[in-house]
């Protein structure tokens, strides 16, 4: 469910007319819900609690959507924060998650991004090889502070919408092996720098199907056991995230209470484990759009139209990245037959291109449209390719709204940029 409707025959993020938000703020634009954000976060944490399981940790990703006041609102809601660099470390503090809800992963942390997580004291490191593990008892031998880590696994199950986003088969980039785990966490164990509480996977985002989360869960369940038979402590099984949402022409994922239905099943008599999530595509994507402009509409002699946008895969770079799919809705849907249109942005790539051959409500030059499912991996990843100024983003709550990252001026581009000596 999502907060974005029609209301007297134009589209609103909750009781705001999107079209006002144009006006006020130009486009290209984000606007993100507040109540999706929260709405989304809530039935989640509840289902897991639900289920029968206590006190879970639900930190979101933030590299999912990274902006202050959407991460403050989950904060405010009780999420914790997933975080993957010292930069996203220091949004989630700053937006008032507690570093004791914070869990620093990603597979190349820098000596100063680990000493930046322990003095700030996040809840634990995911380690995911042993060159790591190294790095971070140094750290923690020269700070005279022992990191709580967890190691993250690679359970070798592949799940995930796309080649790029499945993170869980032995040739991926992430983590270590399941026989690597045993060893590693009894060395850790033993090294003064560092104190390991648990262990860790992730195996894909835009997952729609159980059976290899269950697959993968199956495994890290086992492996607790297995460190527990050798008298090692394992207070924290961290099962990632990776459920995903839906975008209107994928398989529907699974609802929170099958997943946490699956999760109470699999753990089934497992105590003394705090079990932790996290989810950023499930939480954030429903939650926000892309509000972009047509420009015009470029009909070939040949019959093919394209439907020219004020965005651009530097605003969304998904399409051109993962072939993505996202819904494209009129926000004051004119009358008419459909029409076939490929819907492209001005930068001069032929991968600028949002879409082929898609049916949509007859357009015209100025008309606004809204790319649905936007919220998560959009505004995160926007750049200034072209030297297109980077989208604003808009965060609305109930008839409210507030301007969250202004659009730059061109002299805030500009002035970035210095110039070299021997240029004067």
């Amino acid at each position: 469910m999502n907060h974005f409707e029609l209301k007297g025959g134009e589209l609103a993020c909750e009781d705001v007319p999107l079209s006002t938000i144009a006006d006020a703020v130009g486009t290209p634009v984000y606007v993100y819900s507040s109540a999706t954000l929260v709405r989304h976060f809530t039935v989640l944490r509840d289902a897991l609690i639900g289920a029968g399981l206590k006190d879970p940790l639900v930190a979101f990703a933030v590299k999912s959507n990274p902006n202050v006041a959407v991460i403050r609102t989950l904060a405010q809601a009780g999420a914790g924060a997933d975080v993957v660099s010292e930069g996203e470390i220091r949004r989630a503090l700053a937006a008032g998650v507690p570093a004791s809800r914070i869990v620093f992963s990603g597979v190349g942390k820098s000596d100063g991004e680990i000493e930046f997580a322990l003095q700030a004291g996040v809840a634990e490191i995911n380690l995911e090889s042993e060159p790591e593990l190294d790095l971070v008892d140094a750290v923690g031998r020269r700070l005279g502070r022992r990191a709580t880590v967890a190691i993250r696994v690679n359970p070798d199950v592949e799940a995930g919408g796309h080649a790029k986003i499945s993170t869980g088969k032995a040739e991926s980039k992430f983590g270590v092996s399941l026989a690597e785990a045993e060893r590693l966490y009894a060395k850790a164990s033993n090294l003064p720098g560092v104190r390991p509480v648990g262990v860790a996977c992730h195996i894909g985002s835009q997952i729609t199907d159980l059976a290899p989360l269950e697959a993968a869960f199956v495994k890290m369940r086992a492996l607790v056991e297995r460190l527990r038979a050798e008298g090692l402590s394992v207070e924290r099984l961290d099962l990632g995230g990776g459920l995903g949402a839906p975008y209107f022409n994928t398989p529907t994922p699974p609802e929170p209470a099958d997943y946490a239905a699956m999760i109470a099943r699999t753990m089934a008599g497992l105590s003394g484990v705090q079990l932790a999530f996290e989810p950023g595509r499930m939480i954030a994507a429903n939650a926000g759009v892309l509000v972009t402009k047509v420009q015009h509409v470029h009909a070939r002699p040949e019959g093919r139209k394209f439907l020219v946008l004020d965005a651009a895969m530097n605003d969304l770079l998904r399409p051109a990245m993962y072939d993505a799919f996202h819904d494209i809705r009129p926000v004051a849907p004119r009358p008419g037959e459909p029409i076939v249109y490929d819907v492209v942005g001005p930068i001069c790539e032929t991968g600028d291109t949002f879409t082929r051959d898609r049916t949509l409500p007859p357009l015209q030059t100025g008309d606004l449209v809204a790319f649905m499912t936007a919220g998560a991996y959009g505004a995160a990843m926007s750049s200034e390719y072209n030297s297109r100024l980077l989208v604003p983003e808009v965060l609305v709550k109930g008839d409210r709204f507030a301007v969250v990252r202004p659009r730059p001026t061109y002299d805030d581009m500009l002035a970035r940029e210095a110039n070299a000596p021997w240029l004067d």
